[in-house]
């Protein structure tokens, strides 16, 4: 298992790489400064997992992220001085797993850190689910609408996957956030919406007026059967 750490103050990144190294003590850890080196890191290094700073020396974290998913469907966890919610939902428009403000709890970080790598572990070795014409490749990063090839981030997969499980039936906004962080955790019901409308904009013809992933307000989605 390998962790890349991007942060440009040598005290977080020491408190971060310490708390990361008494949970996963066989981890090796990867330290990054700046943007560029962060991106030129990930691609050559492909980390298990990036915690990313947005506030870096050279160009900003948001910038980062956005060339890492040109590239790679990496885990990324945010960890920012930044708590506005215009920031929260730029991030997770571009690819972000989860987002976690400073000062940060290490517990909560490491926790953040645990609920991500078990979900894309037990993700990765169930039988994905297909229905019709919606199914998945050989991982959770690879969705077929017919002969429709998408990528997708490994939240944004395993959103699909379980809606995809539970196709036909409606599935709640809290159902979808324990998937994803084990809990239901305050903002991420807006998280899970920010995350709709990217997998609306990959997988359906029309996102505004989709007929793949419906809404229904106020509870959660469903995957239609095909009559």
């Amino acid at each position: 298992m390998k962790f890349q750490i991007v942060e440009d103050n040598p005290q977080i990144a020491d408190a971060v790489s310490m708390a990361l190294e008494m949970r996963w003590p066989e981890a090796a850890l990867v330290v990054a400064n700046n943007g560029e080196k962060a991106i030129k890191m990930a691609e050559q290094e492909k980390p298990d997992l990036i915690i990313l700073d947005l506030g870096l020396p050279d160009i900003d974290g948001f910038e980062v992220l956005k060339e890492i998913r040109f590239f790679s469907n990496v885990p990324i966890i945010i960890l920012t001085v930044r708590d506005e919610e215009s920031d929260i939902v730029k991030c997770l428009e571009r690819g972000a797993d989860d987002y976690v403000t400073k000062p940060f709890r290490q517990l909560e970080l490491m926790s953040r850190v645990q609920a991500i790598m078990r979900r894309h572990h037990l993700v990765s070795s169930q039988v994905l689910p297909s229905c019709e014409t919606l199914h998945f490749g050989q991982s959770i990063h690879v969705f077929f609408v017919g002969k429709t090839r998408v990528s997708l981030t490994s939240t944004e997969g395993i959103i699909l996957s379980h809606l995809l499980r539970n196709a036909g039936k409606v599935v709640s906004l809290s159902s979808l956030s324990e998937v994803v962080w084990g809990d239901n955790y305050s903002g991420s019901n807006e998280a899970i919406r920010v995350y709709i409308r990217r997998i609306r904009k990959k997988i359906e013809a029309t996102p505004d007026n989709p007929s793949i992933i419906i809404t229904h307000p106020g509870i959660g989605y469903s995957i239609q059967k095909p009559r």
